[in-house]
């Protein structure tokens, strides 16, 4: 079992930034096969969206529409990972959920609460 912890949601203006952070918490075992961590999306009437993941050796992956203004870090000593958001715009008003991923053939992926992210315009 693993817990996650989300914090640094707001309300911004299009072109301000947000820093979200997202620890993993729990048990030992699930914590240490942790293989990957990341941030989903999701804006009202649509299906959530991966915005950015991060492997424990550092490997990135983004969704297009966040490159050059997203970035997404992680701190494997905390079981924390960041995602610095820049430049945000009215479309990425969304609930962005910190996700875990098991580098075990049957193990379990743990999801956060959400944290809401709402940019005027």
């Amino acid at each position: 079992q693993v817990q996650l912890v989300e914090s640094g949601g707001g309300l911004v203006q299009a072109g301000g930034s947000l820093r979200l952070s997202c620890t993993a918490s729990g048990n030992i075992f699930d914590i240490i096969n942790i293989n990957a961590m990341g941030w989903y999306r999701q804006a009202p009437g649509k299906q959530r969206e991966m915005a950015a993941r991060i492997t424990r050796e550092g490997s990135t992956n983004y969704a297009d529409s966040v490159k050059g203004r997203f970035t997404i870090s992680r701190d494997n000593d905390k079981s924390t990972v960041y995602l610095q958001m820049n430049s945000l715009k009215p479309e990425d008003t969304a609930v962005y959920y910190c996700n875990t991923e098991s580098r075990l053939p049957h193990g379990d992926d743990y999801w956060g609460q959400g944290t809401q992210v709402t940019v005027s315009s």
